[in-house]
């Protein structure tokens, strides 16, 4: 039987704790930690879920889940998501240190591993972003698709991984490498857009800044998603919903969106995510990739030679409540199955981790019944504590809240992010100004500074260091309007944070745009998350640009010329609604004429 008998209260020593000596090689400190852990402690290091910054004895509301001291003394877990932020490091760091301290308490001190969800741009998602909020804002992953350029997409990865680090950060459960094919997809903001050989390559770059040149103590380890790809779903519609539950391939192009993991895997990407999609029409089992042991060992395991961690998507195996609204779990494919037989084929099929989910128990029912062996559980552990001493969590699992004060959110990195948000914004057109000068030739932008100026969708207080304001089209010299990509209302709040559905702008919307063109040149800007059908605003505008998360300052800057648009398409915009319905979901490019194409964008 495994020796129970180390106590956490007394100051920890190598002779007691020898996998401390980090003199020893991580494979034989893996292994001596492995032979003193019980049963109980192992099957805790499987479940990686959601935390949130505050009262460690208190649970979370939002997500249903314990409090923190249940997690880690009751559920003996270490791995921890964490939502939502704080309004400085220093808080962030605290509490990461305070919930160290627990950790540190329990019989072995096993450290815990916190991930996070981008948190560095202008989405926010309790299912797939976080607000910038004390980090430095930068554009989404389409903008710095949109500037293309390697150097940039690691400078950010760099610059993330301080202000990660500096809070207790260590697992990016990104990149996401997924191809944008389907126009109408929800989740494609946060990719490298349609072309795989740009995303493989951004892709790439993106995880050597996130780890390092060499992956050790300083790095922050990335779990790429959404192996093996996710983009082809079946009318545009996200997985995480049961209507979105089918990934399917009319073009044949299923290898092509393995393209961009395999720079993944020649970069040192550490850890994958499957996605929730279950493949239609493929060689696979029509299950949810987290299930599928094909993609998970055949493809990955087998072919690809990948012995990182693997990560299941969140959510796969237990209903759960989400704002109070019922959230079924994501087994596509295997609903019928009881959550303990799905927590048995997710390990079948060669998965590490359980994201999102919190129940243990069930796994040492599986155990303790025979269906698997502790042997197997074995193998998944080393995998995971493999990570935790590589990146020297065993040897200072504790931050400076100094250091994180003064990293976070410093000002040369803020003026970074703010320089990319203003390279990423792309313009598409940029006509003759229609009023007054329509026989010049003079092209509608750059704005002079001082002209009358009509708004939507700016803070006024920001505009009014460009020009004069005025309340109406009339009154104006130009306008700008900023607008969202269009999106249908879905039936629940969480559902709501995945724009889907119709490209089309509402008809009211198209008429307000028209009419104020009318009136003045009109500058439309669009915060483009997903390839909205513009053609009505070109048709009308003096000048369309779009964006990927960019202040209304860097806007600004760039209409008035003190900044360049540097973008160019990382997708094509496509002409209408009926061309998007006629493409398959997993052929890029494949909207039949598009407006712009991918690769567009003007210079002023």
């Amino acid at each position: 039987m495994t020796d129970t008998t180390i106590v956490a209260d007394a100051a920890p020593t190598v002779s007691d704790r020898p996998w401390l000596d980090s003199e020893l090689p991580v494979a034989e400190r893996v292994e001596l930690l492995l032979s003193a852990m019980t049963l109980e402690e192992k099957a805790g290091l499987f479940f990686h879920t959601m935390i949130a910054i505050g009262d460690l004895d208190e649970a979370n509301p939002m997500f249903g889940t314990p409090s923190a001291r249940d997690f880690i003394d009751v559920k003996r877990m270490t791995h921890f998501n964490l939502l939502g932020a704080a309004p400085t490091g220093r808080e962030i760091a605290a509490w990461h240190n305070a919930l160290q301290e627990l950790a540190a308490s329990t019989r072995l001190g096993i450290p815990v591993t916190l991930s996070t969800d981008p948190r560095h741009s202008f989405s926010d998602n309790p299912g797939a972003a976080i607000m910038a909020g004390p980090f430095s804002q930068w554009p989404e992953t389409l903008g710095l698709a949109a500037i293309g350029d390697e150097a940039l997409v690691e400078t950010f990865a760099d610059i993330a991984r301080q202000e990660y680090t500096a809070v207790g950060l260590r697992v990016a459960l990104h990149p996401q490498v997924d191809l944008a094919t389907e126009p109408r997809w929800s989740r494609q903001v946060a990719t490298f857009g349609e072309d795989a050989e740009l995303s493989g390559r951004l892709g790439a770059a993106y995880i050597r800044g996130f780890q390092g040149s060499s992956f050790g103590p300083g790095s922050v380890s990335t779990m790429t998603k959404h192996f093996p790809g996710g983009g082809p779903q079946k009318d545009g519609e996200d997985p995480h919903f049961a209507y979105g539950r089918e990934q399917v391939y009319p073009g044949g192009r299923f290898d092509l969106h393995l393209e961009p993991f395999e720079a993944a895997f020649v970069a040192g990407t550490r850890q994958i995510m499957p996605y929730y999609g279950m493949p239609v029409g493929t060689e696979h089992e029509e299950v949810g990739f987290g299930f599928n042991k094909s993609v998970i060992t055949g493809l990955l395991r087998e072919k690809y030679g990948f012995d990182g961690l693997v990560c299941t998507d969140w959510g796969l195996v237990s209903d759960a409540e989400i704002f109070g609204q019922p959230f079924p779990a994501r087994a596509w494919g295997v609903e019928h199955l009881s959550p303990r037989e799905r927590l048995k084929k997710i390990l079948d099929a060669g998965a590490d981790q359980f994201g999102g989910e919190a129940c243990p128990e069930l796994l040492l029912e599986l155990v303790a019944d025979g269906e698997i062996s502790e042997e197997r559980l074995d193998v998944s552990a080393r995998r995971i504590l493999r990570e935790k001493f590589e990146l020297g969590l065993f040897e200072n699992p504790f931050v400076d809240e100094d250091a994180a004060e003064a990293v976070v959110g410093r000002a040369d990195f803020r003026a970074a992010g703010e320089a990319a948000q203003r390279a990423a914004i792309t313009l598409l057109t940029n006509r003759p100004i229609r009023s007054g000068w329509a026989d010049s030739g003079v092209p509608a932008l750059p704005l002079a500074r001082g002209l009358k100026l009509y708004v939507e969708g700016i803070d006024p207080t920001v505009a009014a260091a460009y020009g004069e304001l005025v309340e109406t089209p009339e009154e104006a010299d130009a306008a700008i309007l900023r607008l969202q990509a269009p999106y249908e209302q879905r039936g629940s709040m969480f559902e709501n944070f995945f724009h889907a559905g119709s490209l089309d702008y509402p008809e009211d919307v198209i008429a307000h745009v028209g009419a104020v063109a009318a009136a003045v040149p009109t500058i439309v800007d669009v915060f483009a998350d997903r390839p909205a059908i513009l053609e009505p605003f070109v048709e009308v505008s003096a000048g369309v640009t779009v964006n990927w998360g960019a202040s209304a300052a860097a806007l600004l800057d760039v209409l008035t010329g003190a900044a360049e648009p540097k973008g160019r398409l990382p997708f094509d915009l496509p002409r209408s609604m009926a061309a998007v319905e006629a493409s398959r979901p997993d052929v890029p490019f494949d909207t039949v004429d598009p407006l712009f194409r991918f690769g567009h964008g003007l210079s002023l």
